[in-house]
């Protein structure tokens, strides 16, 4: 005899089992569910600990004429503070702008002759510094912390007087070199086009290979007399002259509608961006490689792309992060890449003074390519 009986809140049930049946299929993704829960991990640890809107430990060069008491006590209460990390003693002009174009230092403090001797006797001599303004955000905050730091340095000294109610004791005067004026689009725009080009470019490579296990075609490549690694230049090829037009459209319109200049080789800009264009299109196949689905691709990217903008220097001073944080980003090719654009764009460097990240970005661009060409490979087999 069954059952007839009408079964209560029957759209809750259906609605139940739909639930049920959803959870069962959510858990049997282990790649989804694994990104599921690490994303909101990842987020919390680089907000946390790796992002600081307030930079410390900056590199800074000083610029010596000559050793007195004075200049070694300002000397020793900058490595004393957590604001400046010196990294280069010079005693000319020309390695101070080597040092500033290179970008091994964001600041020169220069103490000129004769400064202890016009300190002592109450003329309020000038303090220089040429800071490198590509990064307005983490110029302004240690600059702002500077004039602190040497009157620190000064209250030790007998015969001088930092605290004269009619005039300061000294002057700093401020050389924002590459950006006089401090505007925020000369640091953004060169930025927007490395952060473009690595959502995009990506996206684009990521869903290659799934889309065509997806709709069914992959058995026709296979088909075809051609080698894995044919296939794979094949398909990525389109997106470099893709990539080539986006970064073109960026720079030109940085040009003319935000004044962005490029002030150095255009060259050597378009051969380290198609560089960086073919790493980003590798490091996307290789997610097209792993990912068995669009969706999947589609995550993967934007968990490599997260760390990407948040520890390459582009939102966040890179100087200020914490060395672990710094180490993660140096093997990202954004961070590189930022680097040598801005360098290019405000600095007017060339290809051999941005030799360290013109290499890292092609290493990275090897290992990129040649695990891509693995992956693929296992995924024919």
């Amino acid at each position: 005899m069954t059952d007839e009986r009408p079964q209560r809140f029957p759209a809750f049930r259906r609605f139940w089992a739909m639930t049920v049946k959803e959870f069962i299929q959510m858990t049997r993704d282990r790649l989804t569910m694994g990104m599921m829960i690490m994303l909101p991990i990842m987020q919390l640890l680089l907000f946390g600990f790796a992002i600081n809107t307030t930079p410390h430990h900056l590199p800074t060069g000083v610029m010596l004429s000559e050793s007195t008491d004075v200049s070694r006590a300002i000397l020793a209460s900058l490595e004393n503070t957590d604001f400046f990390d010196i990294t280069g003693i010079v005693t000319s002009e020309a390695d101070m702008d080597r040092l500033l174009e290179s970008g091994e230092v964001l600041f020169v403090v220069e103490i000129p002759p004769d400064f202890e001797r016009d300190l002592r006797r109450g003329q309020s001599p000038s303090l220089l510094v040429a800071a490198d303004a590509t990064d307005p955000v983490a110029s302004s905050s240690a600059l702002g912390a500077l004039s602190g730091v040497v009157s620190t340095a000064l209250s030790g000294l007998h015969g001088i007087a930092i605290a004269e109610p009619q005039q300061p004791a000294f002057n700093i005067i401020q050389h924002r070199r590459y950006n006089p004026a401090g505007k925020s689009t000369l640091n953004i725009v060169p930025g927007l086009l490395g952060t473009i080009l690595t959502m995009t470019l990506l996206i684009f490579t990521a869903l290659a290979v799934t889309r065509e296990i997806e709709r069914g075609t992959m058995e026709n490549l296979l088909a075809m007399p051609i080698r894995p690694i044919e296939i794979m230049m094949g398909k990525i090829m389109p997106y470099v002259f893709v990539g080539a037009f986006q970064a073109a459209l960026i720079i030109t319109s940085g040009l003319f509608i935000f004044d962005v200049p490029i002030l150095g080789d255009p060259w050597s800009l378009a051969l380290l961006t198609l560089l960086f264009v073919v790493t980003n299109l590798s490091i996307g196949y290789t997610f097209s490689t792993i990912a068995r689905n669009q969706l999947q691709a589609v995550q993967m990217s934007m968990m490599f792309f997260l760390p990407s903008i948040l520890l390459s220097g582009f939102m966040f001073p890179f100087d200020g992060m914490p060395r672990w944080a710094r180490y993660l980003g140096e093997i990202l090719p954004l961070t590189h890449y930022l680097r040598i654009v801005r360098a290019i764009m405000l600095k007017g460097a060339n290809i051999t003074v941005l030799g360290f990240d013109s290499a890292m970005l092609a290493a990275i661009a090897l290992v990129a390519i040649a695990i891509a060409v693995s992956r693929f490979n296992k995924t024919l087999d």
